[in-house]
């Protein structure tokens, strides 16, 4: 298959889970990827199984001067950046009155400020590569209501996707929304939550939780030159709870 072929991606939040099953669907598809997280032994280990189409590089999501290094060491490694998909995330299920400043700002710079750090620093890379596509994932809430902080977090991904792609399509760029439902991940299938999960199953309108790979078939369709006209767009993949 080859539906990436000749394109560099950049996948942050990729050692495990959804961003490791974005990152062999793009190896698959025939693109160059720089895989990045904090966990160095799982996103090593990951890059040496996909072999020399795969770079890991360590990621702070939320430092400015990562990101600088990130782009740096893609366009060393395989040329100017093609594709970004902003994966890298935190969940935090507290009350308004449990959450601390502290909690708060953490959570916003990771899943807040990282998405737009990591769009400020590939697009003169893309630039370079005459255009591009950059995939920010969201969640469905970032459509509706969900834990304070996070569905907060996730509704600015979606406001900074829109408000990205109208200053991007000058240049080429497609910026696009990703909004996941509940997704088969080891964090979300564990023993002390599998039961909770499949009690919940039974109400969303399919009757079961996404798997990871359903998620990058969407994600690989806006990467690709596929999705061509798409941009400022939500692409929902909650098997239909937001239509409830």
């Amino acid at each position: 298959m080859d539906r990436l072929a000749g394109k560099v991606a950049i996948v942050t939040g990729a050692a495990q889970g959804m961003g490791a099953s974005h990152v062999k669907k793009f190896i698959e598809e025939g693109a160059k990827v720089v895989l990045t997280d904090l966990n160095e032994e799982k996103g090593q280990a990951l890059a040496h199984e996909l072999g020399e189409n795969a770079f890991f590089v360590k990621q702070n999501v939320a430092l400015e001067d990562d990101w600088s290094k990130v782009i740096e060491e893609a366009e060393k490694a395989f040329g100017p950046v093609n594709v970004l998909v902003n994966n890298a995330g935190i969940t935090m299920a507290k009350s308004i009155l449990q959450t601390t400043a502290e909690e708060y700002r953490r959570i916003v710079e990771i899943n807040q400020v990282s998405v737009f750090l990591g769009m400020k620093a590939v697009i003169p890379s893309m630039q370079k590569a005459g255009g591009g596509s950059i995939v920010n994932i969201s969640s469905m809430n970032g459509l509706v209501a969900g834990a304070i902080g996070y569905t907060d977090t996730k509704f600015a991904v979606r406001g900074m996707t829109k408000a990205a792609a109208i200053e991007c399509a000058n240049y080429g760029i497609r910026v696009n929304s990703v909004h996941p439902g509940v997704i088969a991940t080891p964090m979300v299938v564990q023993e002390d939550t599998k039961a909770a999960v499949e009690e919940f199953s039974k109400h969303i309108p399919l009757k079961r939780v996404a798997q990871s790979e359903e998620v990058s078939n969407m994600v690989l369709f806006l990467a690709s030159d596929e999705a061509s006209y798409s941009t400022g767009s939500e692409f929902v993949i909650d098997g239909g709870l937001t239509a409830q």
